[in-house]
């Protein structure tokens, strides 16, 4: 028996291990138990870090309560891999617990059947509101937002203000403040809690509100957490084209949005998908991967080749072949500092029109200036090691032209991948290897080949 260390009414602190030891022992009076105090972004966290028979035997014993709120924090992959586990009435009976938002962001990977019970069982009110949120584009901030807003009017004053908020039981969560609209519900602003109770309450609300900007509901995600960053928010407005107040998003919400983000960006450098399940069956995993190695291995072969160009050069010289790999890493370090660097001005909106020429210029400026410093390096080592003054001399140019290329590639790859609309965190390194392997190697051989042959 595990004993937990929780003040009763406490959300409970366990460890995963703690979880499997119970499963081991089956201890699942204890587990149920416990989880009906575990955090759903917890409970989410402990089921995607299990493999699949003691994820589906640990969900099996989630309290239905606990299903619903849970269901929305997992990732896709894994989500899908549970509500296959689930009967019809029990997954309608779990989602009627869901807001609109979050019913919305999983409701089209229902299968048909299933989609079908849900409107049919889910009150009016709430069928509307998900059908609002379905009429926008699956990433946009229409899809995204709550229709669970508290407004006011911009005419009335805070003594009225006051009295309305007294009718309403709880507020919803990460309110910081009521949205102000006119009498036809265009928005007009946020009158902010700490204005409501420390202001004189005769002051009209257009008076001390915030002129605070709103999200357009076809706004893409990127564009939320651009804007929450920007403002510093806990929440913001969401409007249609008409400026007309249609809901709202929380600073939970934009944090959902960045934390995928960072994961798309960290995994798609090695060609992973940041749903993949890190516990998915060997033959789906390997099917993703094994179109990013048949990618890297069309590229290794395309040095491989420009390699091959110079077997005679490297018959004859065989220090070429020792220091080959110093001018390839060179260049790839180099290029993938600058590529980083542009990837994160381009998901913070910092590169434009105006300003991509300068950015390429400093740039190119950097490879100019650590390519002379460490040519000069290198070659004072590689004279050191093979004491032959010619092939100082070519590794140190071959150095500068692969740094001058690496940094030209390192912001130009991510451009060019924009405008195609491909993501440059997905493609960008594989591209940038490649660029600076052969550039690399054609140099230092090309040389070589020209002036010591």
């Amino acid at each position: 028996m595990i004993e937990l260390e929780n003040p009763p009414g406490e959300t409970a602190k366990i460890s995963l291990d703690q979880i499997f030891a119970l499963l081991q022992e089956q201890e699942y009076e204890q587990l149920r138990t416990l989880l009906e105090v575990i955090h759903p972004g917890q409970l989410a966290d402990i089921l995607e870090a299990m493999p699949p028979k003691k994820r589906v035997q640990l969900w099996m014993l989630v309290p239905e309560s606990q299903e619903a709120e849970t269901l929305s924090f997992l990732h896709d992959e894994v989500r899908n891999s549970l509500i296959i586990t689930m009967k019809p009435d029990e997954l309608v009976a779990a989602v009627e617990q869901m807001d609109a938002n979050d019913l919305a962001y999983i409701f089209e990977e229902f299968p048909e059947h299933v989609r079908q019970s849900i409107e049919e069982k889910l009150p009016d009110e709430i069928l509307e509101r998900l059908e609002t949120n379905l009429s926008f584009e699956e990433g946009t901030a229409g899809r995204l937002m709550s229709q669970d807003v508290i407004t006011v009017r911009n005419d009335v004053t805070l003594e009225v203000v006051l009295r309305y908020l007294q009718l309403h039981e709880e507020l919803p969560d990460y309110t910081d403040g009521l949205m102000v609209i006119d009498r036809s519900g265009f928005y007009q602003g946020k009158l902010l809690l700490n204005k409501v109770l420390t202001h004189n309450r005769e002051i009209l609300v257009k008076d001390v509100m915030e002129k605070q900007q709103a999200i357009l509901a076809t706004d893409d995600e990127h564009a939320v957490t651009l804007f929450f960053e920007q403002f510093h928010l806990v929440s913001a407005a969401v409007v249609d084209q008409n400026n007309r107040l249609i809901g709202r998003i929380t600073m939970d919400d934009a944090m959902e949005i960045l934390r995928a983000e960072t994961d798309r960006a960290l995994l798609g450098r090695d060609g992973l998908d940041e749903e993949e399940d890190l516990f998915a069956p060997v033959i789906s995993s390997t099917k993703r991967r094994t179109v990013w190695l048949g990618i890297n291995l069309i590229t290794a072969f395309l040095a491989a080749w420009v390699i091959g160009i110079y077997t005679d050069t490297l018959d004859k010289i065989v220090a070429l072949a020792v220091l080959m790999p110093v001018v390839a890493s060179m260049g790839g370090i180099a290029g993938s500092q600058t590529l980083t660097l542009t990837i994160r001005g381009l998901a913070l909106d910092q590169i434009t029109s105006g300003n991509r020429f300068w950015l390429a210029r400093k740039e190119i400026l950097i490879g100019i200036l650590n390519g002379l410093l460490w040519a000069v390096v290198i070659a004072v080592m590689a004279w050191l090691w093979f004491q032959n003054i010619g092939i100082s001399m070519v590794i140190a140019a071959a150095i500068i032209i692969n740094l001058v290329a690496a940094a030209a590639s390192g912001i130009a790859i991510p451009l060019i991948l924009q405008r195609m609309h491909i993501d440059p965190a997905l493609s960008g390194a594989v591209i940038l290897t490649t660029v600076t392997d052969v550039v690399g190697f054609m140099s230092f051989l090309g040389l070589a080949t020209y002036y010591l042959l």
